[in-house]
């Protein structure tokens, strides 16, 4: 049974999400804020996180910084009334997985925690299968419908990055400094003309994925079958 963290300041709420998850067949877990969640995170060793923005003491943009500092393979799930454009793309460019605004609906809400779950589980393994696309980390090679080939290294990790998370969206900063590194000293045309590329080696009709760009933020793919 996984475990899932709620860290909001407002008891009604977790204890809301609480019950909604314990329904679902999940094992919560409570933290009152960020710098509660950090320091209950490694005893509880939840699967993921489910994380309002305005808390006192840590708030959640800080917490999502801090768990992919520390902790990168924990999915989190914002839940917040913050529904604005801009609140959004700071959480994603924070390190947020998936965004959901209250008021919510309890199905959705254990839908979107069932969904990153998945992903994670994706993630964790050194080959993916995403479409008709086979992508194996340890021969790092590509299987299409049988066929093998070798891409260049770039183009393939920036490929399993998108991959191994399908539905996350992805700033640009962040597909930069995962696949170049901090030190780059090029431009987010770079990332542009990789991008390009392994849409034109994999055609959304032949691949079963396509890359979408998310306008004002960045990438993510999209599984079709």
């Amino acid at each position: 049974m996984s475990k899932i963290m709620i860290v909001d300041d407002d008891p009604n709420i977790r204890e809301l999400v609480c019950a909604l998850l314990k329904k679902g067949g999940l094992n919560p877990c409570e933290a009152s804020d960020g710098r509660d969640a950090l320091q209950k995170i490694t005893a509880e060793n939840p699967a993921l996180c489910i994380v309002d923005l305005m808390m006192p003491h840590m708030n959640g943009y800080e917490l999502c910084r801090k768990l992919r500092q520390y902790h990168e393979n924990i999915p989190v799930l914002l839940l917040t009334a913050k529904d604005e454009l801009p609140a959004k793309v700071q959480g994603f460019e924070a390190g947020a997985d998936d965004y959901l605004t209250k008021p919510f609906e309890g199905d959705e809400l254990l839908l979107r925690v069932q969904a990153l779950l998945r992903r994670y589980k994706i993630a964790s393994s050194q080959r993916i299968l995403i479409g008709h696309v086979l992508i194996d980390k340890n021969s790092f090679s590509i299987t299409v419908n049988g066929k093998t080939a070798d891409i260049p290294m770039k183009e393939f990790e920036l490929l399993f990055k998108l991959a191994g998370f399908p539905g996350r969206t992805f700033s640009r900063d962040q597909l930069i400094e995962d696949v170049w590194g901090y030190d780059f000293d090029g431009n987010e045309r770079t990332l542009d003309v990789h991008i390009s590329r392994l849409r034109e080696r994999y055609p959304e009709e032949t691949a079963g994925f396509k890359i979408t760009t998310v306008r004002g933020l960045g990438y993510r793919l999209e599984a079709l079958l």
